[in-house]
């Protein structure tokens, strides 16, 4: 899915664009970023033949609606889109990129909720977050047989080695010294 990269690394601050641009890592998520900066981000990421998402609820001076969606699509032309958004999944998948549909698991209702979610969403990949729970990560698979993908609270290889056992096909996470795992 991801040719076998189980480590996703999540930009927070673009000091470790430069570092990643070096890496071995093909596939990168973005995070935290202004309208005004994502489109270079973007095409300095193709030029090193690596293939960003776009995290778009986290994008300043966008509005995570599907005009926004379409303009991401159309002009900046990443990978793929993650939200927690429905509207952006549809949108996103609509317009030929990954669709990663975030989802925030605080108790038992969120995930009933998030299950009708992704019945209407149909994401190509799941985010659970936080993804230090690896019953929920295989649960999850087992209903929506999705791929799923482990973020938040991630602090350890050892967790990142029981979401990937639990059958996370990798994690995102913005810990550089996490980084350099990628079995």
């Amino acid at each position: 899915m991801f040719n076998n990269q189980t480590v996703l690394p999540a930009i927070r601050k673009m000091k470790y664009f430069d570092k990643l641009m070096e890496s071995d890592y093909e596939h990168i998520v973005l995070l935290d970023s202004h309208i005004g900066n994502v489109k270079n981000i973007v095409l300095n990421a193709k030029k090193n033949r690596k293939k960003m998402y776009i995290h778009m609820d986290l994008i300043q001076g966008l509005k995570n609606d599907e005009y926004a969606t379409d303009y991401i699509c159309q002009e900046i032309k990443p990978h793929g889109l993650i939200s927690t958004r429905a509207n952006v999944i549809i949108r996103a998948k609509k317009k030929g990129l990954i669709a990663i549909q975030r989802l925030f698991l605080l108790d038992s209702s969120a995930l009933t909720k998030s299950y009708e979610l992704l019945d209407k969403t149909k994401p190509d990949f799941i985010e659970v977050l936080p993804g230090v729970m690896p019953h929920i990560i295989k649960e999850i698979y087992e209903e929506t047989k999705i791929p799923i993908i482990a973020g938040g609270f991630i602090r350890k290889e050892q967790e990142v080695d029981e979401a990937i056992q639990a059958g996370a096909v990798a994690v995102t996470t913005s810990r550089k010294e996490l980084w350099n795992k990628n079995s």
